[in-house]
């Protein structure tokens, strides 16, 4: 059984129509969707890029690892040192070389390693073809280079695993003009209000509803990108609802464009005749907040949004009898590494976090109980994610001004517009206990007893924090967000 794992970068399942979405952003998804699974409560167990694929290729998380920043010291693998054997052991068994080691022939298409130095990750890859754009490229210049692969491929008895990259929904917007504008004449989400709008325009942080493209540190005004062909596209600020509109628009488009080029490489293997005998994964590295938590078109939190991923499994002999099927159950992207081990043939999951559920996929059933969720990029934070609850710790808020501690109730207010923390101490209380208890039993485990939490926190806050820094505040000034300006002042030290 041939294996194609497709990562679509910034891809939230609540904008796909299969699970749910308005709008007809995905029908070829769609359609792999109605032959396999969709699981629900899929998470990146560390978010975004970086530490999410390099989890997702070890199987272990960045506390094991020691990735989990996209800079600085925690931007690279522990050093095992004199313990370190022929091999590296973070690389050695992956998923990539587990496959090859049943036979797969594995073969990669991205230009992620390039990218962010993660040159681990090309581990296990007998083929590695960087797409040369750096992540920049849409879909158009990847499916053909996948297509002519197949073609060449079709005849080989071998089997193959293909880890493909698509990053299409992340920003900037760049889905070419002639792709149209589908979505010009249908609403946006309902959750996005005018009311909102307001709310979040009072308040601070890179990528927020004043600054959508990050740090802006010219204080004779707003950030423009006006002489770039995103400017269509993207907005600079959320001056309006047109404005929120453009960016909604903006985010679907990428994915649809990315859906309809998913779409050609499917046919492709319906044509020399591999559909049937390939089992079709299709994820993503990390999700997207489009305005939750006042963060727009980027990944910076551990929340909801940045860390729950589309997980979509269609694997003939396997899923057949669920074909169209929507699991609830709770789970990590690693622990579907896991599974395709299993299901593949030998594997050693010995030193894993993931957690294979190959013998309970046929039918729905409980996994795990709780989850942690962690991002040391953007915002140093760590959350519980239960039930339907959700606790998030902050260490480092990146200029957005959040509290210790937010707590939400995914169910009742989906859209984390709602923070329990006070009103609800027994929620806080269990969300600190499975932290705790889960940073524990990671030390009791761990190679390297290190917390790469502490690490990132003591170089001064996560990388992308460094990017604008202390001179943010005086945009904040300027923008009648002086208030927060005090705040941030007093809590980050500034002198």
């Amino acid at each position: 059984m041939n294996i194609l794992y497709i990562d679509i970068d910034s891809l939230r399942p609540d904008h796909l129509g299969c699970y749910g979405y308005h709008r007809n952003t995905s029908p070829n998804i769609d359609a792999v969707a109605s032959e396999g699974i969709r699981f629900r409560n899929c998470y990146t167990s560390d978010a975004p890029c970086l530490p999410s694929r390099s989890a997702m290729t070890t199987g272990r998380f960045g506390i094991h690892t020691g990735v989990v920043n996209h800079g600085g010291e925690r931007s690279v693998m522990f050093n095992y040192g004199k313990e370190r054997g022929f091999r590296d052991n973070w690389t050695n068994p992956n998923w990539a070389s587990q496959l090859k080691s049943n036979g797969y022939h594995t073969v990669a298409f991205s230009p992620f390693a390039e990218r962010h130095g993660a040159w681990h990750w090309y581990a296990g890859f007998m083929e590695i073809h960087n797409t040369g754009g750096g992540g920049q490229e849409t879909a158009d210049a990847i499916a053909p280079q996948v297509n002519d692969w197949l073609d060449r491929k079709s005849g080989d008895e071998k089997p193959f695993f293909m880890w493909l990259n698509v990053w299409d929904p992340h920003t900037p917007y760049r889905t070419p003009k002639e792709f149209g504008k589908p979505f010009e004449d249908e609403p946006i989400p309902e959750w996005y209000t005018e009311e909102v709008r307001q709310q979040h325009w009072k308040q601070p942080g890179p990528h927020s509803a004043q600054e959508v493209n990050g740090y802006d540190l010219r204080p004779e005004g707003v950030y423009t990108n006006s002489e770039s062909p995103i400017k269509d596209l993207q907005p600079d600020s959320i001056t309006d609802m047109a404005e929120a509109k453009k960016m909604f628009d903006g985010y679907d488009m990428g994915v649809a464009y990315a859906d309809k080029h998913v779409g050609e490489i499917i046919q492709k293997l319906k044509d020399l005749g591999l559909y049937e005998n390939t089992a079709i994964i299709i994820s993503a590295d990390h999700g997207e907040n489009l305005g939750e938590l006042n963060v727009y078109g980027d990944h910076q939190t551990a929340d909801q949004f940045t860390h729950n991923i589309p997980m979509i499994v269609r694997w003939p002999g396997v899923t057949d009898e669920r074909a169209g099927d929507l699991d609830q159950r709770l789970m990590y992207n690693i622990d579907l590494a896991a599974t395709t081990l299993e299901l593949a043939g030998d594997y050693d999951l010995s030193e894993w976090d993931g957690k294979s559920f190959a013998n309970s996929i046929g039918k729905e059933a409980p996994h795990r109980a709780s989850l942690v969720l962690s991002q040391m990029a953007w915002c140093a934070q760590r959350s519980a994610r239960w039930d339907h609850y959700l606790c998030i710790e902050t260490y480092h808020d990146s200029w957005h001004d959040y509290p210790d501690f937010m707590v939400f109730d995914l169910e009742a207010d989906p859209h984390e517009q709602v923070n329990l923390a006070d009103s609800r101490p027994d929620l806080l209380q269990k969300g600190k206990s499975i932290l705790t208890t889960w940073k524990k039993d990671c030390m009791e485990t761990a190679h390297v007893k290190e917390d790469p939490k502490d690490t990132v926190i003591a170089e001064g806050g996560p990388l992308h924090t460094h990017e604008g820094g202390s001179t943010y505040l005086s945009r904040l000034r300027a923008t009648g967000r002086a208030e927060s300006a005090e705040r941030l002042r007093i809590k980050h030290k500034v002198t």
